[in-house]
């Protein structure tokens, strides 16, 4: 199989990974500013904004399947041979899962970062809602996962 071919193992991986950790990090400085906030107010810090920071996490495993499940079984034994006659198309899909992933966990995480913001300034109040906005952010990151592996080539 040529470099192409191979690329297509570490970019949903790599970028999965990539985005998790813009979103941890854009959700998770919001996080730092909300605590030092009610530690500066005599409040108890919140455990809610540990759940709006690691959830841009699950695009890094979902890359990881992507990666071992739908990909590494066509550069291995019988299937190789077919994955290199595949090898453009499998570096595609490759890619297109792993922006997938990038910019889902990317952008949960920058809902992430304005729920802890609002929570700071609401009082806590609204969590649900946050919750659902960044689970919607999720499903990008579950169909840039699932109808990848719809479309791989039959080999």
């Amino acid at each position: 199989m040529d470099i192409t071919g191979q690329l297509m193992m570490a970019i949903p991986l790599g970028l999965g990974a990539l985005g998790s950790a813009l979103g941890i990090g854009a959700a998770g400085k919001a996080a730092a500013g909300a605590w030092a906030r009610e530690a500066r107010e005599g409040k108890r810090l919140s455990f809610s904004y540990i759940i709006l920071v690691g959830m841009p996490l699950s695009q890094t495993i979902y890359g990881l399947i992507l990666s071992l499940v739908g990909l590494a079984p066509l550069t291995v034994g019988d299937n190789a041979a077919a994955g290199a006659a595949f090898s453009g198309a499998l570096f595609s899909i490759g890619l297109a899962g792993g922006l997938a992933e990038m910019f889902s966990a990317w952008m949960q995480g920058a809902i992430g970062g304005a729920a802890c913001r609002a929570l700071a300034e609401g009082e806590g109040k609204g969590l649900a809602f946050m919750i659902i906005a960044m689970g919607i952010a999720e499903t990008v990151g579950l169909f840039g996962f699932v109808f990848p592996l719809l479309i791989l080539p039959k080999v």
